[in-house]
């Protein structure tokens, strides 16, 4: 007979002290903290604890007793539920605060190295309709709240689940439906419902995340400082019909919203959703879109990465090819032979290696996808670019001690790695390197610091640069330059 578990309690009238991380906010209960998400500090509520371990629990706000003077409206009808955007409740300026001291916090306590005074945290042009890249499940088993689950006046069992939305944490198989997202251009939106609409009067089925069956799989949508709006739909056939069906859909979409001028679909059979291994079908117009940057053009298709946040991956770059070329030091050289050599690691579409390509000699570019090399290939040749170089493979593969002897030992190196920062060999081989400067980006300033520790030896911080990509997130970009020591 199993042992029953002790109920978990419920911590009443406690307040909320302060920002945690990933979103949430904290407070102190007897020797342990409570992290709590969907609140503010100065917030008086109830918690219900739903996991405790030895030294944190993790709890829900079960009532608000007293709401903080430092909160603001969401402006979501689902946040709260959706969990993309856990700061819509936190004025912004707060919200720049707490991702300027979560940058120190990380570099300082993960890095233990000696870091400069910090600039301050350049905050998003836009705070609403910012990204320039969304994605949405599709699924016959929708998520219900706490809520819907306890009307006894709803009749779950008998009502269509299937929806389009956002992935719930926690339950992989379950989407929560999304009427209206603040966080893309509105169109995407009526396109979204349209699609949902028009889908369940055909009768199509929609995928089931655990059986694997069922054909409405998912849905992406790009848009562009250019006005171009890309669509691609994942379908899952099952039957030798299904792909005119997928095609009745897609005309019905492409003839009520003309302005879609890339609608591209395919028929995933795989385990999952990712689709950089598939071939795509164009069902409407081009199999890309651009972006401008400055008096730069870049071609992004489906598979390219491009920084969501298109008006503040202007300022990124500004302050990465700031640090790269210091116009303030005497030691800049002038004449064309003199230009530096530059390497640009994890280089995606090349738009950072584009971007200050007309200030160095020659500028290598590294990327692990294929189709993102190719297209940085063609980014430097539409913009008459003609001193870049792209590698595809896998950096520390690629990068490596006989690869710099072959292409010549870099004076910059610029590094835009995931979020798992950098490999340990692809570290030691750019200590070899030697360069002068190296000008870290970074999506995750944990994984930073630690690289930040592994390079300190021979290079020590000069300069740190927040930047916020993505408002109402815990998420942070954080720009460093290392110089050589002496």
């Amino acid at each position: 007979m199993s042992r029953k578990r002790k109920a978990l309690p419920l911590l009443e009238n406690v307040t909320i002290e302060a920002v945690a991380a990933e979103g949430k906010c904290l407070f102190h209960q007897e020797d342990q903290v409570v992290f709590v998400p969907f609140c503010v500090p100065g917030d008086v509520v109830d918690v219900q604890i739903v996991k405790k371990k030895h030294h944190y629990c993790e709890g829900r706000v079960e009532r608000f007793i007293k709401k903080s003077d430092v909160r603001t409206e969401p402006m979501c009808e689902h946040f709260g539920i959706c969990g993309g955007c856990k700061w819509q409740n936190l004025p912004y300026e707060e919200q720049l605060k707490a991702k300027q001291q979560q940058v120190y916090d990380q570099l300082s306590r993960i890095g233990k190295v000696d870091l400069p005074e910090f600039s301050s945290i350049l905050g998003s042009v836009k705070t609403k309709e910012y990204r320039n890249k969304l994605e949405f499940g599709c699924c016959n088993k929708r998520w219900f709240t706490h809520e819907e689950l306890r009307d006894e006046s709803l009749d779950l069992s008998t009502n269509d689940n299937s929806a389009i939305g956002f992935h719930i944490t926690g339950a992989f198989d379950k989407i929560y439906p999304i009427r209206k997202c603040w966080l893309m251009d509105n169109i995407h939106n009526d396109i979204r419902n349209e699609i949902e609409r028009h889908a369940k009067e055909m009768g199509m089925s929609f995928y089931d995340l655990r059986a694997q069956t069922g054909m409405l799989r998912s849905l992406m949508f790009r848009n562009s400082n250019t006005g171009e709006l890309m669509l691609l739909v994942q379908f899952h056939y099952e039957k030798p019909e299904d792909e005119a069906m997928a095609r009745e859909l897609l005309q019905h979409i492409a003839d009520k919203f003309p302005q879609i001028s890339s609608l591209i679909y395919v028929d995933n059979q795989k385990g999952n959703d990712t689709f950089g291994d598939l071939d795509l079908i164009t069902f409407k117009g081009s199999d890309f879109i651009y972006e401008t940057m400055e008096d730069l053009k870049f071609k992004v298709g489906p598979k390219s990465f491009y920084q969501t946040n298109t008006e503040q991956a202007y300022h990124l770059y500004s302050v990465a090819r700031e640090f790269c070329f210091d116009d303030s030091r005497d030691d800049q050289p002038k004449a064309t032979d003199e230009l530096p050599l530059i390497y640009d690691l994890y280089t995606g579409t090349g738009t950072i290696a584009n971007f200050v390509a007309r200030r160095a000699r020659k500028v290598i570019g590294i990327e692990y996808v294929p189709e993102a090399i190719e297209d940085a290939k063609v980014n430097s040749q539409i913009n008459n670019i003609d001193n870049t170089e792209f590698f595809a493979g896998d950096m520390k593969d690629i990068l490596t001690d006989d690869f710099i002897r072959e292409h010549g030992r870099p004076d910059i190196i610029i590094t835009d790695p995931p979020r798992a920062g950098m490999h340990a060999d692809v570290v030691n081989v750019i200590l070899n390197a030697a360069p002068r400067r190296i000008v870290y980006v970074s999506c995750n300033p944990a994984t930073q610091a630690r690289d930040l520790a592994l390079l300190d030896k021979d290079y020590h911080v000069e300069k740190v640069q927040p930047v916020d990509m993505f408002p109402h997130t815990p998420h942070v970009e954080n720009v460093v330059l290392l110089c050589r020591r002496s």
